[in-house]
């Protein structure tokens, strides 16, 4: 799981990511993010629709397998970001970790999200 200080905290902040935010798509999931000078570390979302899953402990899982694939690379990734993940297929409950990882890793680098040493 992802620490607290990781995470958004509020609908406010993540209005924020979804109106100055940048985009990178894949097949499974989009991501947003931008730039946030008044952060020390990285924040991180995840959002499952009830269009994508209906059922809420199907959402969860989602959100706890992207959480954890997330939470490996933090340490590679540029400090005061914020970064929200839709998930818009439900195909990201059934892929295999390596996929997801594979996904997950693609659509950082595309976003010119890490450190300048992490690839």
């Amino acid at each position: 799981m992802l620490a607290e200080k990781y995470r958004f905290h509020g609908h406010g902040s993540l209005k924020f990511v979804y109106s100055r935010g940048q985009v990178v798509r894949s097949k499974l999931f989009i991501t947003k993010y931008t730039h946030n000078p008044r952060r020390k570390q990285p924040r991180i979302a995840v959002v499952v629709s009830k269009k994508v899953m209906k059922s809420a402990v199907k959402r969860n899982r989602i959100r706890r397998r992207l959480y954890e694939i997330i939470r490996l690379e933090l340490p590679g990734l540029i400090q005061q970001t914020d970064i929200v993940f839709i998930v818009i297929s439900p195909d990201v409950l059934l892929a295999p970790h390596a996929d997801l990882q594979a996904a997950v890793r693609r659509s950082l680098v595309q976003a010119n999200l890490y450190n300048q040493g992490k690839n």
